[in-house]
């Protein structure tokens, strides 16, 4: 059966997006790399069951390409979760950095809540937290 490996993301910033990812969501960084070949430049963090890879287009001088960035609208597709024990801890946490929910928190009373946030480049991030441990 094939298993999860990673999920990508488009950014405009690599680096940016890699301090982003690592001292917002606290993601370890695993590694970042200049593809000239593929004119891209990665970097991939850890997560528990898969990772997250951070990719931006550069051109043929490694500068990266402007990007639109994507429009957030319901139903916030695609989008990466990522499971929490509390969410009220990050909701906390994503005041304090003041970043914005963009919906949220949202429950299903006994089962989940959630809510969800966005990137620098507009990329949806959800926090879950399951309720029936069961």
């Amino acid at each position: 059966m094939p298993r999860l490996d990673h999920v990508a993301l488009q950014v405009s910033d690599i680096d940016r997006s890699i301090a982003f990812y690592t001292e917002v969501l606290g993601l370890p960084l695993m590694f970042k790399k200049e593809d000239p070949d593929h004119n891209e430049v990665f970097a991939y963090l850890e997560l528990e069951g898969g990772n997250l890879e951070l990719l931006a287009l550069v051109d043929d001088d490694g500068n990266v390409i402007p990007r639109k960035l994507p429009v957030i609208e319901k139903p916030y597709c695609p989008h990466v979760a990522l499971g929490v024990d509390d969410i009220d801890v990050v909701i906390a946490e994503l005041e304090a950095r003041k970043i914005p929910l963009i919906d949220g928190p949202l429950i299903i009373p006994g089962q989940v809540r959630w809510l969800y946030f966005a990137d620098p480049d507009n990329n949806v991030i959800e926090y879950v937290q399951w309720l029936n441990n069961a």
